[in-house]
Parts: C-alpha cells; sequence; structure tokens
C-alpha cells in the first residue's frame, strides 16, 4: 500500500552556540538594522540559545528581518504565524510569509507552501499549486518534497497520474535515504507500477526503509519473506520482521505474527502468544484476527 504522508515543518533556518558575548555582539548588529543579526536573535530567543526562550521576542526579530526581503526570517516568522508560537495561530498569515520566501526560492518554504494549498492551510485548496511548489523544493533536491511530488503522480493530484513519474521523484528522495519513498518505490517494483515488475528490486528497496524502522516496510519484508517472492523463503525472518512491524502497532503484522506463533511457523508453537497478538490487531479492528478469536472461542 502507498501511503500519503505530507507534513509541514516548522524548523529555524539556522542553529548554533552562543555566548553571553555573541548576543551581545548580535544584539548590536541587529538593532543597527543587520537583517541576518535580526534573523539570528529571533532564532537565539526561540531555541534559548545563549537568551531566555522568548518566542514573543523571537517573532519581533524575525519580523524585522523578513520586513527587509530576508528569506530565512520570512519563513521562520511563517511557522511561528502556523504553529500560533509568539503570536496568534493564523493560517493565511503563515502562507503569506512562506509565499515571500518561495519566491525568492527558499526551499522549505516552498515545500510548505505546497502543504498549505494541499490541506487547505490558510489557503483554498489547489493540488495544482500545491504540486507546483513541491516540484521547486523537489528540484532543489529536498528529499521530502520529492517524495510528496512521487505521491501527487501516484494520485492524480494536481498532475495527471503517471506511475513512471511517480518512480522518477520516490528514487530520487529514497537514494537521499528517505525511509516512506523507499518502501514506495518497492510497491512500484513488487507490483509493476511505473517500472518492470521485480520483486529482488522491491526487496531491497524495502529493507533499506525497514532497517530506518518504517513499519510497513518492515511489513511487507516480512511478507516477502514469508512467500520466497524476491528472496529465498524464510519463515524465521519473516517472524523477525512481522514483530518489528507489530511492535509499532502494525495491525496486520500483528494478525501475522500471530498466526505463526499458533501455528508454529518460523517460531515455537505458542497458542497463548499466538493469542495475544492476535487480540493486538482485533482491538484495531483487523476482520481475520476477530474472527480467528470467535473460532478460538475468544470474543472478549
Amino acid at each position: 500500500m502507498i501511503k500519503q504522508l505530507i507534513t509541514i515543518l516548522a524548523i529555524s533556518a539556522v542553529a548554533f552556540a552562543a555566548s553571553a558575548d555573541d548576543i551581545a555582539t548580535l544584539r548590536a548588529q541587529a538593532e543597527a538594522g543587520n537583517a541576518e543579526a535580526q534573523n539570528d536573535l529571533g532564532v537565539c530567543h526561540e531555541k534559548g540559545f545563549g537568551a531566555n526562550q522568548d518566542y514573543a521576542e523571537a517573532a519581533k526579530w524575525y519580523r524585522k528581518a523578513a520586513d527587509q526581503g530576508y528569506p530565512l526570517a520570512q519563513y521562520n516568522l511563517g511557522a511561528l504565524y502556523a504553529n500560533g508560537t509568539g503570536v496568534s495561530q493564523d493560517s493565511a498569515e503563515a502562507v503569506k510569509w512562506y509565499r515571500k520566501a518561495a519566491d525568492q526560492g527558499y526551499t522549505l518554504a516552498q515545500y510548505n507552501l505546497g502543504v498549505c494549498y494541499y490541506y487547505s492551510l490558510g489557503v483554498a485548496q489547489d493540488y495544482t499549486e500545491a504540486a507546483k511548489w513541491f516540484r521547486k523544493a523537489a528540484e532543489q533536491d529536498y528529499a521530502q518534497a520529492q517524495y510528496n511530488l512521487g505521491l501527487c503522480y501516484t494520485h492524480g493530484n494536481g498532475v495527471n497520474q503517471d506511475y513512471a513519474k511517480a518512480v522518477y521523484w520516490y528514487r530520487k528522495a529514497a537514494e537521499q535515504g528517505h525511509a516512506e519513498a523507499q518502501n514506495n518505490l518497492g510497491v512500484c517494483y513488487e507490483k509493476g507500477f511505473g517500472a518492470n515488475q521485480d520483486y529482488a528490486e522491491a526487496a531491497k528497496w524495502y529493507r533499506k526503509a525497514a532497517q530506518q524502522g518504517y513499519a510497513q516496510a518492515q511489513y511487507n519484508l516480512g511478507a516477502f519473506y514469508a512467500n520466497g517472492t524476491g528472496v529465498s523463503q524464510d519463515s524465521a525472518e519473516a517472524v523477525k520482521w512481522y514483530r518489528k512491524a507489530a511492535e509499532q502497532g502494525h495491525a496486520e503484522a500483528q494478525y501475522n505474527l500471530g498466526t505463526c506463533y499458533g501455528l508454529g511457523v518460523g517460531i515455537a508453537e505458542d497458542l497463548d502468544e499466538g493469542i495475544k497478538w492476535l487480540r493486538k490487531a482485533a482491538i484495531q479492528g483487523h476482520r481475520l484476527a476477530i474472527e480467528t478469536l470467535k473460532l478460538l472461542g475468544i470474543t472478549d
């Protein structure tokens, strides 16, 4: 299954250790009108670097720099408005400042502006605009934007559905270590979406994402080992990966792990342990887990 995950970032653009002397120098420069110093002083107040953490003070200095057209400060001020930090929460105002930074080519602002259009945060929902801004950030090698643009092509949101282009962008993000993109690239190879069906290649990408702790990929890799798809069949290895996903709350993995315990596949038979995992899946509404428990006479 291809998972849609489009998140909004709210990180400061710079971070550094600052002594009292550094802050004094920075403040003097900021008060003299230096936009970079104003932004950096805002970061210090936002993060508590060498100064008391004070979000309102951070917003004040970000605004001074933003009003001078400094893109990092415009982005940072937008993030404060998006989250209601140091200012009253105002998504439209966040969009205003993200756009100013995005128009200057600032990658994170382009990405966040895309998110705002995608989810109608402070602006009317417009998938075409979302895809446009994701593309701008993706072309600057921002992995999350590359992944999101891949999703847009997968689902036909704001662009014509095109699995080959989805694969192109998933690969860009996956090669940078983006776990969700690695998993989705694996799905494309497994299903033959936009690429020649290649189970070994699918297993390769599932493994990369699974090793980063991504539950869906751990489940997918477990299923490959259970069935000998793209890898040598190995029930014990299937149990290993099902367990990793199950421990993160993945219902299908919990059901499969419970079944493995119940039947003694890849692990010593243990009905109590099997029931434990089936119950975890059933609590999440997993139909087969509920039906299996009923067959065992367990309805609570």
